[in-house]
Formats: C-alpha cells, structure tokens, sequence
C-alpha cells in the first residue's frame, strides 16, 4: 500500500481544504477530541484547540479550557485522566493540581491546560500562542 494510501483524509474548520493526515497524526487528533469531549462534558467553559505542530516541536496540540471554580478545575482534569485512561493514554506529567488554579496535564503529543478564570486571563495562552491554528473540535 502506498504511503498516500495509508494516509486519512480529514475536513478541517480552518478553511474546509482537505487535509491529509497520517495514521498516528489521527489517532493523536482523535485523542485531543477525547480530551475536549471530557473537560465540554465536566461544563469546561472556552473549550480551545491550538495546532502548534507548525511551529514548535514540543507539542502538536494545546487544549485549554477554563473551570468556574478550583474544584471544577480538578473536576475537569480528573475526567480528563479518566477518559484517556479508557484508551490507554496516561499523562507523562501533570503540575498545578494541589492549587487548581491552572491545571497542565502533558501527554507528550498533546497538553491539556485548565485553568480558573482569572488564572487563564493573566496568563493568556492565546495571546502568546496566537501564530497557532485554532481547530474545531
């Protein structure tokens, strides 16, 4: 089988060019939407997914999301683990969970950042990242 053959092809928001993407690329892809669908499903408010693939190496993609509370934080970061456990993802790191005011839990390929309200505004991932491509989800 060729190498374009054993690519997917799939409907990006940004634009609605095709975009071709390997096999490992979709399966991160589909892990980051596990991770939105938990942190949507726990009321996570501004639900965000920057592409970063572009321009950096550390990380493919971002998921930021904001709690109502410290609590909601945990709540979000925990369902979040939860989900990913179901299909065999479990966190390289996780840092700020004792303080839940920004929670960033690193799977390696993607990072998870949940924050309280006040926490996402002072530090303001979009700003800084905004050359990213923002994916819908």
């Amino acid at each position: 089988m060729s190498k374009v053959a054993k690519q997917e092809i799939e409907k990006d928001e940004i634009g609605s060019e095709a975009v071709a993407l390997s096999s490992e690329d979709q399966q991160i892809l589909d892990q980051v939407r596990i991770a939105a669908q938990a942190a949507d499903e726990k009321k996570a408010q501004e639900i965000l997914v920057l592409r970063l693939s572009a321009i950096t190496e550390f990380t493919d993609y971002f998921v930021i999301c904001t709690g109502a509370s410290t609590r909601q934080t945990q709540a979000i970061a925990d369902a979040v683990t939860e989900e990913l456990k179901k299909v065999k993802m479990r966190p390289l790191h996780t840092e700020g969970y004792s303080n839940a005011e920004w929670i960033l839990i690193d799977y390696g390929a993607f990072v998870v950042h949940v924050f309280t309200e006040q926490s996402r505004s002072f530090y303001d991932l979009e700003r800084l990242w905004r050359d990213a491509e923002r994916v819908e989800i």
